[in-house]
């Protein structure tokens, strides 16, 4: 599936590209399926860890930073009472799984690997892609925490910035239910900051380039159908508002970077030498 002009001029202007009915819903379900198995088989006991974008220094503990090369389940920063319990059941708690699915599991990186991935990624700009990380996103009914103003680039910094997010809806997603909404031509604004390990490599801090507030009055929502893929510039600034309402909103995401360009050290995501990047 190769892009058309006209595809290609669309995020080359707006930084970003919807293309529907990029995957079947047997896609979709067969990834649903194994992100069910895999938070059936995570035992909370052993860590809890909450994510929130938010937060992102309080919440940047040691379970959070080596899930770089790992596959890891966070939960949503309203799924605790006040007692430390479960609000509702874990299948229903759970804000992400990350960082290395595509890597390690063989469902995730059969979706992950395909040639028309590879042909996309390649009309968007790309010369010799790797993937960086993935992600499975819940977006909880009730608790499903809002993802606040951002661009990929902070958490994902290369020279030059390369990073650009692939990112599939695997239900339908709305306004009802926390969509994505963007900035269309954001990705010309310059980054404003980057998030990185402390020296002691065991927290994070983040650094502000440019403190000036988002253009959110220009934000428009991207209400898209299961099977729906997003490509977004890794300068586009994007968000989600909480998900208050009864229906889940699954989506997968991936982050590719380019093989050339470097990737700092001091970028919070790093793994092992024993699983290195991989493209397609």
């Amino acid at each position: 599936m190769s892009l058309v002009q006209s595809q290609i001029e669309s995020f080359e202007q707006n930084g970003y590209l919807v293309l529907d009915n990029f995957v079947s819903h047997e896609e979709c379900n067969k990834l649903r399926v194994r992100a069910s198995e895999i938070v059936n088989d995570f035992d909370y006991n052993q860590s809890v860890t909450i994510f929130t974008t938010n937060e992102q220094t309080r919440h940047s503990d040691l379970f959070f930073l080596e899930s770089g090369d790992k596959i890891r389940c966070f939960f949503e920063e309203e799924a605790f009472d006040e007692n430390g319990k479960l609000k509702q059941p874990k299948e229903l708690s759970i804000n992400k799984i990350g960082h290395a699915m595509h890597d390690l599991d063989p469902i995730f990186d059969s979706f992950s690997r395909t040639e028309e991935l590879e042909t996309v990624a390649k009309d968007v700009g790309f010369e010799d892609p790797r993937i960086l990380q993935s992600m499975y996103i819940f977006k909880q009914p009730k608790i499903g925490g809002e993802v606040s103003c951002h661009q990929d680039a902070t958490f994902l910094y290369t020279e030059p910035v390369s990073v650009k997010g692939f990112w599939f809806a695997l239900e339908d997603a709305s306004k009802e239910n926390g969509c994505m909404w963007v900035i269309p031509g954001g990705h010309r604004y310059n980054l404003k900051s980057r998030f990185y390990r402390n020296k002691k490599g065991n927290g994070t801090e983040i650094e502000i380039l440019d403190g000036s507030k988002w253009e959110t009055s220009k934000m428009v929502p991207l209400e898209v159908n299961a099977g729906t893929m997003v490509i977004l510039h890794g300068l586009l600034p994007h968000m989600s508002y909480a998900n208050r309402s009864n229906l889940t909103r699954h989506a997968f995401t991936m982050h590719l970077i380019e093989a050339s360009a470097d990737y700092p050290e001091w970028n919070w995501l790093q793994r092992n030498s024993d699983l290195p990047l991989r493209g397609f």
